[in-house]
């Protein structure tokens, strides 16, 4: 739903929750419902309303989209468990007076009959209440559903034995059981009893896929120590904490919200976010991530993000959007339950007519119990939680393990993948460069190339930028504001200093703009053979010299590289860098294929070529020019430590930016898509072998037919069972 939708919804908040309890005057009333909260079917994502309620699709309880740690227990749980429990006497004492009342009263019980209705009743019709309120709904809005055939099976029951009872006399003597026409209250009544037990475990299983949302929001401190201007400190809610604001956190406490140390050294455990258990050290001007541990010494720190900007409430977010995503892989049983509902009544009609035609005696009766079976047991509901369920699992599983998917086709898709494409800077290496030493033309100094070069960098976000900004700020070198700036993503940056046009980029751009940058080709063909990047500097078209900045590779990377390679991918590098720096990092980390000096058009372009080759694609990388890229990939995958762009360009983030995590994310994808493909396959055998039983087409070989008392436990447990297989994907671990 649209934005406008949800804030319209939202609007109305109050009086849909007083209608809602008007339609459901039995159910407790809704109370603790978060202002602006939007509930959702889990079956059907794409409904959304401001409180909770049935699905008008399926008839499944919503649930709140984004999980709160201080939401009181699902009232609908609460009101099926007191129906439940109020009503199961009478179910047993009915049940046992249909089944063995002829045992007990070896003469017969006057009025069984009417006993029957009397106990029976109060179960089908306040029990049952909500399942028939459900039922019209289904037919109301022409969505069958598995209401359709539980409250149309019950009623059947129930209908027939409430005329059996008032108007004995209209049924032939083939319908006589024990001295009286056969009544089926018991029925009814288990049926619902065990419908209402079915739901129970169900909306309690249901309930722990949200486990991993909450365990993220417990993480978060109440609480943060301010230092006030006056060097006065203070605890204040986490709330009351802005941007700027300087905080202290002590040894064993948890960071409260984004920001950068300013004073102080400590080891942090960051395992709660990135799956990382060694803990990092962070010294001045090192980012730090809220909700993470400070393991030992005690830090002063700026926050920067705060609220819903910090990488907790985005990891969140981006949790809870990928578990109402739908599954490529559900396509096919959603498919299959928009026809089933209708071809099941079919199949129950045809079995009654079956029996009564060409059954044996009393076969109308064997008909009327066989067609109410074949309705009770079809039940779709577990072939419509198959995936979501598996998808909710392993979402909450993979952002534990610093693993971010966007949706539920990522991933599906992350387990084919056979080419990676990686960018260098901030992907393979630290995204961390340090300067490294600067080559002045003839007739300039390496200060007078220093100051100019970070003069016009100081516009931009680039990691390599940073490093020369910083360099010119550690020698003291005063640096001029520049009148105008242009990043030309992937080659370098123009624009104006000083009245001068400023040119700092790679060979790429130096072409573009005419500049001739050959009189320092062989000293920059050096430094790239160290595997440093080399950018050349003109002003106003002429080539004054050249900066370098060295990149260390990440200690994880090599490690990453291999895992991947021994899953059958191959990996790529596509970097703006020049062609010689990106070989030589290449042959470090055992990559066959380079492309350098690449525009973000060329990293789009390698990524359609391998995709035009029938390969699936995984990009990984961090930048604004990795964006396109990111995009266009099966699986587009971004370093959490990189730019907004790439990670809302990306199919799925790794927090920490380490490559071990797509090993992991491809381990994960692989256990999901396994799970799914269980749960599909169980819940069509089910149906499959379910059906015909019910029908009764065992009967000639073995003179049994299926109680519709059975057929209820088997629909019940047939989606509790899908749950509980999906819940195990969060114990999982590669």
């Amino acid at each position: 739903m649209l934005k406008n939708d949800q804030e319209e919804e939202v609007g109305k908040h109050e009086h849909n929750k007083k209608c809602d309890h008007e339609h459901h005057p039995d159910m407790p009333p809704v109370t603790n419902v978060p202002e602006g909260a939007i509930y959702t079917c889990p079956m059907h994502p794409e409904v959304q309303q401001s409180t909770p309620g049935d699905c008008p699709k399926c008839g499944m309880a919503l649930e709140p989209m984004m999980p709160s740690l201080e939401e009181e227990e699902n009232p609908e749980l609460t009101d099926f468990r007191r129906r439940f429990w109020w009503t199961l006497p009478l179910t047993i004492v009915v049940a046992v007076l249909a089944m063995a009342g002829h045992q007990l009263f070896p003469n017969g019980l006057p009025n069984q009959s009417w006993i029957e209705l009397v106990i029976g009743t109060p179960v089908v019709l306040w029990a049952g209440w909500l399942f028939f309120q459900r039922w019209a709904k289904s037919i109301l809005h022409r969505s069958p559903n598995m209401w359709t055939l539980i409250g149309t099976g019950v009623s059947a029951a129930y209908g027939y034995s409430v005329v059996a009872t008032i108007a004995p006399e209209i049924f032939p003597e083939t319908f006589m059981e024990h001295g009286r026409i056969g009544v089926y209250f018991e029925a009814a009544a288990v049926i619902i009893s065990l419908t209402l037990l079915g739901q129970i475990l169900e909306l309690k299983a249901r309930s722990q896929t949200s486990v991993a949302i909450k365990s993220l929001l417990g993480l978060a401190p109440k609480t943060a120590r301010r230092i006030n201007d006056g060097e006065s400190e203070e605890d204040v809610p986490l709330t009351h904490v802005h941007i700027g604001d300087r905080l202290r956190v002590r040894p064993g406490e948890k960071i409260p919200v984004d920001g950068i140390v300013l004073e102080g050294e400590s080891a942090v455990d960051e395992s709660m976010l990135t799956g990382e258990p060694i803990p990092v050290m962070k010294r001045p001007g090192d980012k730090i991530i809220g909700a993470t541990i400070n393991s030992s010494g005690s830090l002063i720190m700026r926050s920067e993000k705060v609220g819903s900007q910090t990488m907790l409430s985005q990891i969140v977010q981006m949790v809870a959007q990928a578990q109402r995503s739908r599954a490529p892989m559900q396509r096919l049983a959603d498919v299959v339950a928009g026809y089933f509902v209708v071809v099941v009544v079919g199949i129950a009609i045809l079995t009654l007519l079956c029996w009564g035609f060409f059954g044996p005696e009393p076969r109308w009766v064997f008909g009327f119990v066989n067609a109410v079976a074949v309705l009770i047991i079809a039940c779709p509901c577990a072939l419509g939680l198959a995936t979501p369920m598996s998808i909710m699992a392993a979402t909450g599983r993979a952002a534990t393990q610093g693993v971010l998917f966007r949706d539920a086709a990522a991933i599906e898709g992350m387990r084919k993948i056979d080419i990676l494409i990686v960018d260098k800077t901030g992907t393979l290496t630290e995204g961390k460069p340090a300067f490294d030493r600067v080559v002045a033309a003839p007739g300039f100094s390496e200060q007078q190339v220093l100051q100019i070069a970070a003069s016009i960098d100081q516009g931009s976000e680039h990691p390599l930028a940073h490093a020369i900004v910083a360099e010119a700020h550690k020698r003291g070198i005063k640096l001029d504001k520049p009148d105008s700036f242009e990043s030309s993503s992937g080659i370098g940056v123009r624009g104006e200093v000083s009245g001068q046009q400023i040119i700092l980029g790679n060979t790429v751009l130096m072409d573009t703009e005419n500049v001739g940058w050959h009189m320092l080709a062989n000293e920059a063909e050096t430094l790239r053979k160290e595997g440093a990047s080399v950018m050349y500097l003109a002003a106003d078209k002429q080539l004054i010299g050249l900066v370098a900045v060295s990149d260390p590779v990440k200690e994880t990377t090599v490690e990453a590289l291999e895992t991947l390679k021994q899953a059958g991918i191959k990996v790529v590098m596509a970097t703006g860098d020049g062609l010689t720096t990106a070989k030589s990092v290449a042959a470090r980390l055992g990559i066959d294929e380079v492309h350098g000096e690449v525009k973000p058009q060329d990293k789009l372009s390698l990524v359609e070529r391998f995709q035009a080759q029938g390969k699936v694609v995984a990009m990984a990388g961090d930048g604004i020019n990795d964006a396109p890229a990111l995009a266009k990939a099966d699986v587009g995958i971004a370093m959490g430590t990189g730019t907004d762009v790439a990670i809302n360009s990306a199919h799925l983030t790794l927090v920490k930016g380490d490559l071990r995590a797509i090993a992991r994310a491809r381990g994960i994808s692989v256990d999901t898509v396994r799970n799914m493909r269980q749960n599909l396959g169980f819940a069509f055998i089910y149906n499959a072998l379910g059906i015909p039983l019910a029908a009764g087409l065992l009967y000639p070989f073995t003179g049994q037919l299926l109680s519709p008392m059975i057929a209820a436990i088997a629909m019940s447990m047939s989606s509790v069972s899908v749950i509980t297989n999906a819940l195990r994907l969060r114990g999982t671990s590669r």
